[in-house]
């Protein structure tokens, strides 16, 4: 989407251009490291579970200069450019730069806590199933948690069960894959500025509600407010009924209620927000 009024490319102020250079010099070492020397960057900052082995905390922060890839970074990048610019303007440097930190940081614990609340009911559907471990048991399992791996474990595990429901080594089998299973899904880093981005986003529709933006898909004009709200709504849906996306969804909505908080408090230690 694009501004109706634009301004240059020359006019980014200091925090919203660090910031972009950053994230592009984190991504090419990303490349370099991983080709030439086999270091996976990503993992090594991108935020993992608590109780993954490779979680440390300075993850938490380390996150939201990572990326998947050019197109992750472009959109993050593009969107910080044309929202954080306006608020860097208005806000000053010092207090962009902290709502940038507090949204990041914001994203990052909302989506931890929803990761939490998903290894939960992991564990507690895991311990049923081996209380009363049953070829039907195990596929309603990995139906529930794990569908994309589905089909794999069919073929793996389920078709010789359902021929032989009395084979202990099925069994083991099956444990051993849901081992794996949750270490996987532990131990997969979030990466991306993301959810600042979307506190960023937030707040630009709370400072300016009738600014109107143009969309690219369909190219049609909105207010920033209904976007903002469009948005929000999307993200909300999404995360409810794409639980196993690789998109984190609920990094993104703790971006923007951070964003809402903080922008609500600022408000109210002041006469004028402006």
């Amino acid at each position: 989407m694009n501004f109706t009024r634009s301004s240059g490319l020359s006019n980014i102020p200091p925090v919203v251009k660090n910031l972009i250079f950053l994230n592009i010099i984190m991504l090419l070492a990303t490349w370099v490291l991983g080709n030439t020397f086999d270091i996976d960057l990503n993992n090594i900052l991108g935020l993992h579970y608590f109780k993954s082995d490779y979680f440390e905390p300075y993850q938490i922060v380390t996150h939201m200069f990572m990326h998947g890839g050019l197109m992750h970074l472009f959109f993050n990048m593009f969107a910080l450019w044309m929202f954080g610019r306006v608020l860097e303007t208005v806000w000053g440097s010092k207090r962009f730069f902290i709502y940038f930190i507090v949204t990041g940081l914001g994203a990052a614990a909302l989506h931890t806590f929803v990761i939490h609340l998903q290894m939960q009911s992991i564990m507690h559907d895991v311990t049923a199933y081996l209380n009363s471990p049953s070829p039907d048991a195990y596929a309603m399992l990995i139906k529930e948690h794990f569908p994309e791996y589905y089909s794999q474990i069919y073929k793996g595990v389920l078709d010789n069960w359902y021929t032989n429901p009395d084979n202990t080594q099925s069994l083991a089998i099956s444990q051993q894959y849901i081992s794996e299973l949750i270490k996987m899904k532990m131990d997969i880093p979030t990466v991306g500025a993301s959810g600042a981005v979307f506190g960023v986003l937030l707040a630009f529709g709370m400072l300016f509600p009738n600014t109107q933006l143009m969309l690219l898909f369909p190219p049609i004009p909105i207010k920033a407010k209904y976007f903002v709200i469009m948005y929000g709504g999307l993200e909300l849906w999404l995360g409810l009924t794409q639980p196993g996306s690789n998109i984190a969804h609920f990094a993104h909505l703790g971006g923007m209620l951070f964003g809402f908080i903080l922008v609500k408090y600022w408000n109210t230690k002041r006469t004028n927000f402006y």
